[in-house]
């Protein structure tokens, strides 16, 4: 539907001083039936109902809606008289001719004349009703059944009639906004809230409700969250889809648990009055903005129509302006800084600032400014650092607003002082009265600050003070003093002379020197003893104390302070006893890894000779792990068995220490003794690895296993989880193939993969342990690439190469390394 163009207002033909008695009736189609709904959700009453109950509840019904119709063309009627006022005031008419000229702008138009007289009212009138009206130029969606043909300013000026004819009571200003307002949006309830400066909420009005349910939901106290709470307290319109799915109470929420809900603040000059609540029966679907600002605009009219009291002008001057007087009065009898403030409004009625009225005689400007230069600024030209992270200036709004007091403790000011922001630490108090509101804060006291962090201080601490008069007698002890001592507050409390008799006797010469040094020489001392107190409890006590001179230089009296260091003795005697069991601990680990490596020097010399056997030359380079506490399980082995092969092995046991070497010696000669079967590599790493699971414990290990054949240079061999052997031919090292073989103890039964290599004369085959090539930031491939790479340009005879390997070996694990050169003949 489109709107009507806008209405050209013009003189009628009809002489001014004609009196036309229609100027009373309706005209064109204003008729209330056929501009205004009827009840939308009548009581359906069967015709067959012919019993007296019956009879009477269809009365009723019909009464009733007599009521509303009746009411809702009053409303109707009242806004065209109003247009008609306006008409009167423009054009300087007669009441009879301005009723002519409406009919006549009817007519012309084409639209009712309650279309007519919203227009009319909304140019004259220029306000927030007005404004959402301009925005239904075209049809918006709506909230729930389709729309009447009665446009949004009808609807809403229609509205503003009748709660201003029912200014007195807000029963009928919530049927007349259900009625003329919210039934065409498809909404069924509404609920008007006046908001308590104590943060609880009355039932000023309602329609569409059950009386017993409102009745229940009169007063709703402080501290109850509901739907109207929300808006309040957020102080923003707030939509609910589903009231059931949010979890807020309110009025009728099990009437209609699956409804949709809106709540709007009603206020004005930035003060909330009370909250509008309106209900719909089913989910409410997502709002345009349009339907939100009617809302808003709704929940204004209800808060013009609640808010009795008189406007307040902030230009006035101070003695004039409600409420400031009483509390200037107020103000000047606080022991605290106070400062009143009035709202500053902007000329739509918006709250833009508060004006400082009036500054109490104990404030203290934190930039040094003079009453006078404070007194009638505005809050955030004076202080623009409220509206910063301290959020003062939220604070005095929402105070004003909702009339809830605003309490807080330790807070957080800061104020500019030559553009450099100085913060201070304040209790703060924010009340309303009236319009203005009041201000409070109280500086905390720095002295009294140092002074209660000092007593906290000494209570963590367990430090207690004294003071001795040794002229007068008088003894100061603080409250700490008297617990370290076990005597209630109020007790004798003990002279400095007598401090030997609650000592320990062990104590008395140490105390002794204490005293004499105090009293007889004015000296500051300390002294270290055990107090026995009178309930049987021995502390250890630590006495600090200095004397006091008098302008002669003559002693006066002695102040210091006890600490309780029980803790710390009990500490250093724990400590102490640590540190034995950790000499003693240190010195079983030394012996331990001294064994270690005894024994493995005693089976794996660091440099043994050279080996010679049938058709082979073999070198050993041995270099054990730098810390004796990583004495490795690392081992090499070359034997000529009975048979005439000769049987090359390597090996490592995971870990360090005495258990890994004697894990080292088991295996090393349970693979000598296996050897000598005739059994094939793999078959002796097969029987190796159930020695390692059953008879070893705790123990894995990885091994290399090779048999060489003088006669036909040919090496069998396998692995168990080692590396695999470097083959070097003619100055071209390659690695020999990484066959499957699990380390040996992981599992009971293992078999493992057998292979041959022909070697040629001249070759040189290395065997080695990965303390070798290990690295932690390389992975092990890339090391044994690095060892491929170091074996090529090896020159020399056998010793040499080995003793060049070793050098250039990045390894970094600190590891045991065994290598193993074997030199074809």
């Amino acid at each position: 539907m489109t709107s009507a163009p806008q209405t050209r207002i013009r003189p009628s033909k009809e002489p001014e001083n004609t009196v036309n008695a229609s100027d009373t009736q309706w005209h064109g189609d204003a008729r209330a039936p056929e501009a205004l709904p009827a009840d939308p959700c009548p009581t359906a009453i069967p015709h067959q109902a012919t019993t007296p109950l019956g009879r009477l509840v269809a009365t009723v019904e019909r009464l009733r809606g007599e009521v509303r119709a009746a009411h809702a063309a009053a409303d109707g009627r009242a806004l065209v008289e109003l247009a008609k006022g306006i008409l009167i005031g423009q054009l300087s008419c007669t009441p009879a001719a301005a009723a002519r000229q409406l009919e006549e702008l009817s007519r012309e138009t084409g639209l009712p004349t309650l279309d007519l007289a919203a227009d009319i009212v909304n140019q004259a009138a220029r306000d927030h009703v007005s404004e959402v009206a301009a925005e239904f130029v075209e049809r918006t969606g709506t909230l729930g059944p389709a729309e009447p043909s009665t446009r949004v300013a009808v609807r809403l000026r229609t509205a503003e009639s009748g709660m201003l004819a029912a200014a007195d009571d807000t029963q009928a200003m919530a049927e007349s906004l259900l009625t003329n307002a919210l039934e065409p949006l498809g909404a069924v309830a509404v609920a008007l809230w006046t908001a308590a400066p104590d943060g609880s909420l009355t039932l000023a009005g309602y329609a569409g409700f059950p009386p017993g349910e409102a009745a229940r939901w009169r007063h709703v106290p402080p501290g109850v969250s509901t739907v109207a709470r929300l808006a309040l307290r957020e102080r923003r319109l707030v939509t609910l889809a589903r009231l059931q799915r949010e979890g807020l109470p309110s009025i009728a929420h099990l009437h209609w648990p699956d409804g949709g809900r809106m709540a709007a603040p009603a206020g004005t000059g930035g003060r909330i009055h009370g909250v509008l609540e309106i209900c719909w029966p089913g989910p409410l679907a997502p709002q345009p903005p349009q339907i939100e600002r009617q809302v808003e605009a709704l929940a204004e009219l209800c808060a013009r129509a609640m808010d009795a009291s008189p406007p307040v002008d902030p230009d006035l001057p101070e003695a004039v302006l409600p409420d400031v007087s009483e509390l200037t009065d107020l103000a000047e009898g606080l022991h605290d800084p106070a400062v009143i403030l009035t709202p500053v409004l902007d000329p739509e009625g918006r709250l833009t600032d508060f004006r400082i009225r009036h500054v109490s005689s104990r404030f203290v400007d934190p930039a040094g400014r003079q009453r006078a230069d404070v007194n009638g600024a505005l809050l955030l030209e004076a202080y623009p650092m409220a509206a910063g992270e301290s959020g003062l200036f939220d604070i005095v709004e929402r105070v004003h607003a909702t009339g809830e007091p605003f309490r807080a403790e330790r807070m957080s000011l800061t104020a500019l002082v030559d553009q450099i922001p100085l913060t201070s630490v304040a209790d703060i108090s924010v009340s309303r009265h009236g319009a203005a509101v009041l201000l409070i804060w109280r500086v905390e006291d720095e002295t009294a600050r140092l002074a209660d962090l000092l007593q906290h201080a000494q209570r963590l601490g367990r430090i207690g003070g004294f003071e001795e008069n040794l002229l007068t007698g008088e003894i100061t002890w603080n409250a700490q003093l008297y617990a370290l001592h076990g005597l209630p507050v109020g007790a004798p409390p003990v002279p400095l002379r007598e401090l030997p008799d609650y000592a320990h006797p062990d104590d008395s010469e140490t105390l002794g020197r204490f005293l004499r040094a105090v009293l007889r020489y004015r000296r500051p001392a300390s002294v270290h003893l055990r107090l026995r107190r009178s309930d049987g409890i021995t502390r250890h006590i630590r006495v600090v104390a200095e004397p006091v001179l008098d302008a002669d230089r003559r002693l006066h009296a002695v102040r210091g302070a006890y600490q309780d260091v029980s803790a710390q003795h009990w500490t250093e005697v724990a400590l102490a006893a640590t540190r034995d069991q950790l000499a003693h601990t240190a010195a079983e680990s030394a012996e331990r890894n001294r064994l270690a490596l005894q024994l493995q020097h005693a089976i794996m010399p660091p440099t043994p000779p050279a080996v010679e056997a049938p058709g082979l030359r073999v070198a050993v380079r041995y270099r054990p792990a730098e810390s004796e506490s990583l004495v490795g399980g690392d081992w090499y082995d070359t034997v000529v068995l009975p048979s005439g092969l000769i049987m090359l092995s390597v090996g490592d046991v995971a870990g360090h220490g005495i258990e890994a070497a004697t894990g080292m010696v088991v295996l090393r000669n349970a693979l000598r003794g296996l050897a000598v079967t005739g059994a094939g590599p793999a078959q002796l790493l097969s029987w190796l690895n159930t020695v390692t699971h059953h008879l070893a414990k705790h123990v894995t290990a990885t091994a290399v296993c090779g048999l060489f054949d003088p006669r036909t240079r040919v090496m069998r061999w396998a692995r168990a989880g080692h590396l695999p052997p470097v083959l070097v031919r003619g100055g071209e090292p390659e690695a020999f193939p990484l066959i499957e073989g699990l380390l040996l103890g992981a599992l009971p039964d293992v078999t493992y993969v057998e292979r041959e290599v022909r070697l040629e004369p001249d070759d040189t085959l290395l065997m080695f342990t990965d303390g070798l090539v290990e690295r932690r930031d390389a992975a092990v491939e890339d090391s044994l690439a690095h060892l491929v790479r170091a074996a090529a340009t090896g020159a020399g005879d056998l010793d040499h190469r080995l003793d060049r390997l070793l050098a250039e070996s990045r390894s970094d694990t600190d590891d045991d390394t065994c290598v193993i050169g074997i030199q074809v003949g």
